[in-house]
């Protein structure tokens, strides 16, 4: 080779190492694969998880929010100030603040935004949590009075939901097909059956996000998933619904795997005013029917943490009662003897697309089939789920992980849809709001989850592991899952 032609290769070479280095710094979009798609776009006003998949942090923020860890952090409140009495929340909102169609964000939109959750027509799933506040006023323009009624230990927490985020009155109406929130990303485009597209705000009040633009990716089937994922059709998944392929993941140094925590306890829900199950015995048979560890290994591929009651591992307040719950068929059998079902009943099993809800309900149909209970099963989407489970109530059983933090103050709740009702559980609850001593709140959650477990309320499965597949380049996903969430908002293409 001649230097002429040495120096040329060379060049070419350089040129085109930099034309891939500029490429490279030049990726500033990501596309997101999840298993399920939102019914519709308001997180404030459905059960549907999926919306916060999508939304949370992305497009809307609260007064408060929760990080990676599960702490809560200022939010569009920049501080607060709480009375003595624990019944006066002063807080103070951050300046210069917008919505993505450019309105300002101000106290009237928070006053608006929690009294809407309060209003008597609301349809927020999570309404409950709020009912301490009593009154929202307007003191200025960046400062909102948050009044109770009774001290609620929870407040800043429950403010940190997706059910709390911040809307205006300007966009309500089309709210659940064009969501305008205050967030680092703005709502482009929703085609239905496929995705959602997310574009950069360029007026964020807070640390701009890095990526460009991001693309939500709608596929439900494990399979389809992992062909685009190995395709590299898609850049990552959340929730990554087939856990046996994780480890050809891991062995691929163009991916990386995610496996953190959840807050999802998923749970075998059962309908409790629904006969034969108003019988704490057969309640109890069907939790002795079921072999957690068989569900964990073959829906879950090992991923998952036994539960015996409707609490995280993790959180410091945890009481392992799985052996009150044993797998034993034999006592099983006895039970529904007892209970006058010596020859077994039949019953529904509804199954939501999810791989643990799918997969598992294959197993436990046939674990309780092994003492004599016939479930048949019915797999239905997350809407046919919403309408005939969550707000119909007409299954027998069902299931499904509830990923909402620290959520046990459901079963205080006797018209949710497991129609569990106790009064004591339920003043407890109410004491436990009240209450704001960390020590005595710990023992008074340590007491709520025995009282569920020895009423058998569900069948108490196995905490959900967060499961994620990424390609190398990425940072600044997250881990663990405190909330249903994707948040983009710090994400990254490494150079």
């Amino acid at each position: 080779m001649t230097a002429l032609t040495s120096r040329l290769a060379w060049a070419a070479s350089f040129a085109l190492a930099a034309s891939f280095g500029a490429a490279q710094a030049q990726q500033t979009s990501i596309t997101v694969g999840l298993q399920l798609e939102p019914p519709h776009l308001d997180p404030t006003s459905a059960a549907a998880g999926a919306i916060d998949s999508v939304l949370y942090s992305n497009v809307f923020e609260g007064l408060t929010r929760f990080m990676s860890d599960g702490s809560i952090v200022p939010g569009l409140a920049e501080s607060w100030e709480i009375s003595d009495d624990g019944l006066t929340y002063t807080f103070r909102l951050r300046e210069g603040v917008t919505f993505h169609d450019g309105t300002t964000m101000d106290a009237e939109d928070v006053k608006f935004s929690l009294d809407r959750i309060l209003a008597e027509d609301s349809a927020n799933a999570q309404k409950a949590l709020y009912t301490a506040i009593s009154s929202v006023e307007v003191v200025d323009p960046l400062t909102v009075r948050v009044t109770l009624s009774e001290p609620n230990g929870n407040m800043l927490f429950n403010l940190a939901w997706g059910d709390a985020v911040i809307v205006a009155p300007e966009s309500i109406e089309n709210i659940k097909q064009n969501p305008i929130g205050t967030g680092a990303f703005k709502f482009v485009n929703w085609n239905q059956g496929d995705s959602i597209q997310l574009e950069r705000n360029p007026d964020y009040w807070g640390t701009p996000a890095v990526l460009e633009s991001a693309t939500f990716k709608f596929i439900s089937d494990p399979t389809a998933a992992f062909a685009a994922m190995m395709a590299e059709d898609i850049d990552a998944f959340s929730g990554f619904p087939a856990p046996e392929n994780l480890p050809q993941f891991e062995a691929d140094p163009r991916f990386q795997v995610l496996v953190g925590s959840t807050e999802g306890e998923t749970i075998l829900s059962t309908n409790n005013l629904q006969p034969p199950f108003d019988d704490i015995r057969v309640r109890q048979a069907v939790a002795h029917a079921i072999d957690r560890q068989a569900i964990i290994d073959g829906a879950m591929f090992g991923y998952g943490t036994p539960i015996g009651t409707h609490f995280a591992p993790h959180n410091p307040a945890y009481v392992d009662l799985t052996s009150q719950s044993a797998y034993d068929p034999d006592k099983s059998r006895e039970l529904l003897a007892e209970a006058g079902l010596a020859d077994g009943f039949e019953t529904t099993l509804h199954l939501p697309p999810p791989s643990y809800a799918r997969r598992g309900g294959e197993i436990i149909a046939a674990q309780l089939a092994e003492v004599g209970i016939t479930a048949e099963i019915i797999n239905v989407e997350w809407a046919q789920w919403l309408e005939t489970v969550f707000r119909g109530k007409n299954f027998g059983l069902t299931i499904v992980s509830h990923t909402e933090p620290m959520d046990i103050g459901i079963y205080a709740r006797p018209e949710y849809y497991f129609q569990y009702d106790n009064a004591a559980f339920q003043e407890l609850m109410a004491t436990l709001n009240a209450t704001t001593d960390p020590d005595m709140r710990t023992e008074m959650m340590q007491q709520a989850q025995r009282i569920i477990a020895d009423d058998y309320v569900n069948g108490y499965l196995f905490q959900l592991a967060a499961l994620g597949v990424a390609k190398a380049g990425l940072q600044g996903l997250w881990a663990n899952a405190p909330t249903q969430a994707t948040d983009l908002t710090a994400v990254s293409w490494a150079n």
